[in-house]
Order: C-alpha cells, then sequence, then structure tokens
C-alpha cells in the first residue's frame, strides 16, 4: 500500500457518556458504512476543562476507522446521535499499518 493510501486511513476517537450511548453511536457508524470497524473500549475516565472549571466523568471510547474521505459524513452522523452538546470526534491520520487491513478499511466504508 503506497504512503498516499495510508494518509487517506484515519481512527476517529468519540467519547459516549454510557454504553448503552457507544453501542449506539458505533452501530450507526457500521450499518451507514462509514466505518469499517468501531471498538468500544469501556471503563475510560476523562478529565477536562467544561464551562469555566474542570470536570471529570466515566466515558465510554469509540475508535473508528474508516477513510479520510468518509470523515466529514462521519462526524455529521455522530452529531446526529450523540447526546453531548459538544462530543469529542477527531481523526488520526494513520502513518502506516498491515496493507490488507488498510485496503480492507477502504472497501468497507461508501459514500451514502
Amino acid at each position: 500500500m503506497t504512503a498516499r493510501a495510508r494518509a487517506r486511513t484515519v481512527a476517529v476517537l468519540v467519547t459516549c457518556p454510557t454504553m448503552r450511548t457507544a453501542k449506539r453511536v458505533g452501530a450507526a457508524l457500521v450499518t451507514r458504512r462509514l466505518a469499517a470497524c468501531v471498538n468500544i473500549v469501556p471503563g475510560v475516565e476523562s478529565l477536562f476543562w467544561w464551562k469555566g472549571k474542570v470536570d471529570r466523568s466515566k466515558e465510554v471510547l469509540l475508535i473508528a476507522k474508516t477513510t479520510a474521505r468518509m470523515f466529514e459524513p462521519l462526524r455529521r452522523c455522530v452529531i446526529s446521535v450523540h447526546p453531548y452538546e459538544v462530543p469529542e470526534v477527531i481523526a488520526i491520520q494513520l502513518s502506516a499499518g498491515h496493507p490488507p487491513y488498510l485496503a480492507w478499511i477502504s472497501a468497507s466504508v461508501r459514500a451514502r
């Protein structure tokens, strides 16, 4: 797989307040073919600034694998189903990966 193809693959991080929300958001991303795969990681504790003070929350982390081209539709989908006022939806460009896995990601997502 070329460096250009790797650059088009991203991992998107999304935190959710509950496992139920995480499963709903993850299912929406995969069934709509916006992500090839979503890992659901329970037991995350977040510490963050919110409305002028430091806050803390137990959360569930989603790691969605998709293409850079599909990030914007994925982001819109998360925003539409997520309960947070300002949900985390950040993409991390992959610098390397197992070529067949990266090709599977690309083949598994599609524009609607």
